[in-house]
Formats: structure tokens, C-alpha cells, sequence
């Protein structure tokens, strides 16, 4: 009999992702059922899924009792927060938790929680604000705290995030930025690839547990994301580096402090607070998708009215 894994996060990108990567894997497939777990399962992605085989159930992070009862049964769960939620540090925290005390309770075998490096010990409190950060990287410590067999999978810089990051100029592109050429975007097609390093913590679970996974492409610097998007797309495109005070001007209220300070961090400490990422790749099958695949295969919605 397949054993269950349950997917928070079933209609997201992460969650999505490693639902595909599971679903096409050949040995995965037949090992595990997947149940995925979303707050609406009347939404048409749900609806996808479980037409798809996916057993579709509804729970909350944020409600402990409906957490315990979409894990009961399991073998594995991936774990994905939702700061956007709320944006608050404390209540990402007690997502986190809530999963950790159900896993806990229910005695599964794993736990593959997305996680992230906590910017504010890795920048000696240079950096104390990059909150969606640091409360993932609070969430792992808590994982490891009460004794789970877990793993972490930590997402790069979303390659999607360029869709809202990459603004139009005139028939052209610019990068804003509250740094300068010496940040480090370590890209990654999250639709596309992140599953694909939660297989490897799947198949090489004893190998893993207590293991950092860095789930990126590469590292790129914002002169070549605009000179391979400019490359690709036949069209001028330019970072613009600015004083943090003035990049934050543009960037959502709700997370604007955060996402500057990110920013900064991404020249040091650094998105992975230095780590490199060949050990990562080197666990994986297949190949991952680089910047210029990404920007080929979405040609279509950057040229969108520039």
C-alpha cells in the first residue's frame, strides 16, 4: 500500500511543484499517495489536482485542530508557511508550529519544511528586518528543537518574482534595486524545479534528514538577469541601483522595510548566507532551468505592453 504524504501549500507554487515532481517521478509515484492540503478546496487548481489523483483536503496553518486532522495517517508532509498571509513574523511562527505540534503528535516518519536562512544572526544584526526570512529560519530551529525527522528545502529567488520585480521602461526594461551589481540572486524556476530538490530529500531521506537542501539554479548578478532578459527579448533593459531609502518608496507598504533590507542582504550576508550551491546540484536528477529558459519560455508576458 502507497504511503501518504501530505502537501500544505497543494495550489501554490511550491506545493505545486512538488506534487508534479512526485506525480512524474518513476519510483515516487508508485511510492506515495498524495493528499494535498488547501483552505478552498472549491478553487479550480484544487479541482485540477484532484482530477489529477490528488486527494484534496481542507485545512488551515493557522487553525490547529484542521492541521492535526489533514496529517493524521501520514508517512511524510512538506510544509510551506504563508507570510503574505498576515505579514507577521509571529503568526508565520505559529504556522510553523502548528505543523511542527501536528507532526509531532501523529508520529509521521518526515518532515520537509520550507525554510529559509535567518538574515539578521547571519548579518549580525545588521540586517533585522527581512522578517519573512528570519521567521522560517525561527520555524526550522523549532523543528529541530522538539526532535522531528525533517529536512529543509530552502527556495531561491523566485525566477517569477522578475515578473513584478522587471519594470517597464518605455520600449525597454529596469531592474530596481537598493544595491548595486555586487547583490547575488540565486534563481530559481520555482514552478519548474523546486520539486525536484524535494524528490532528493524523498529518495535520500536518511542521507537528509537533519540536512540543508539550497534549492537554486545559480547565482546571478542584476547585470546579467538585464543582460540576458535584454539578449533574450531584443529590447534595452537596465538595473537601476538606489539609495535603500528610495527603493523602499516603491515597494508595497506592508513590506517595504522587509523587502529592502533583502535586498541589501543579498550582497552579504548573501540570499544563503554564503552557501554554496554545487553540493545541492550535485544530489539532483535532471536539469534545472536557467534564467534564459525562463525568460524564453515567458517571452510572451514580458513583452506584454512594453
Amino acid at each position: 500500500m502507497s504511503k501518504i504524504i501530505t502537501v500544505f501549500g497543494a495550489t501554490g507554487l511550491q506545493g505545486g511543484s512538488v506534487i508534479r515532481a512526485i506525480q512524474s517521478h518513476p519510483q515516487l509515484s508508485h511510492e506515495f499517495r498524495i493528499r494535498g492540503v488547501t483552505r478552498d478546496p472549491s478553487k479550480p487548481a484544487a479541482k485540477d489536482l484532484a482530477s489529477n489523483g490528488v486527494d484534496i483536503v481542507r485545512a488551515d496553518l493557522n487553525d490547529a485542530d484542521s492541521t492535526t486532522t489533514a496529517i493524521e495517517g501520514s508517512h511524510t508532509v512538506f510544509v510551506v508557511t504563508h507570510f503574505e498571509d498576515s505579514y507577521s513574523y509571529d503568526v508565520e511562527i505559529q504556522q510553523g508550529k502548528n505543523a511542527a505540534d501536528a507532526c509531532k503528535k501523529t508520529g509521521i516518519e518526515h518532515i520537509i519544511f520550507s525554510s529559509l536562512v535567518d538574515i539578521s544572526q547571519a548579518s549580525k544584526n545588521v540586517f533585522t528586518k527581512v522578517f519573512h526570512f528570519d521567521s522560517k529560519a525561527r520555524i526550522e530551529q523549532y523543528i529541530r528543537d522538539v526532535g522531528l525527522p525533517a529536512t529543509f528545502v530552502l527556495a531561491g529567488s523566485y525566477m517569477q518574482n522578475q515578473f513584478y520585480t522587471i519594470r517597464k521602461e518605455g520600449d525597454g526594461y529596469v531592474l530596481p534595486l537598493p544595491a548595486g551589481d555586487d547583490m547575488q540572486f540565486p534563481l530559481l524556476d520555482v514552478a519548474s524545479d523546486y520539486g525536484k530538490f524535494v524528490n532528493v530529500a524523498l529518495l535520500q531521506r536518511h542521507d537528509m534528514l537533519g540536512k540543508r537542501i539550497y534549492a537554486a539554479q545559480e547565482y546571478y548578478r542584476p547585470s546579467r538577469i538585464v543582460n540576458e532578459l535584454s539578449e533574450i527579448l531584443d529590447r534595452p533593459a537596465r538595473v537601476l541601483s538606489l539609495p535603500p531609502a528610495e527603493f523602499q518608496k516603491l515597494m508595497p507598504d506592508a513590506m517595504a522595510e522587509d523587502l529592502t533590507e533583502m535586498g541589501q542582504a543579498f550582497v552579504s550576508p548573501g540570499y544563503y548566507g554564503g552557501a554554496d550551491l554545487a553540493t545541492s546540484q550535485k544530489l539532483l536528477q535532471g536539469n534545472l532551468t536557467t534564467w534564459k529558459d525562463f525568460v524564453k519560455h515567458h517571452a510572451e508576458r514580458f513583452l506584454q505592453d512594453a
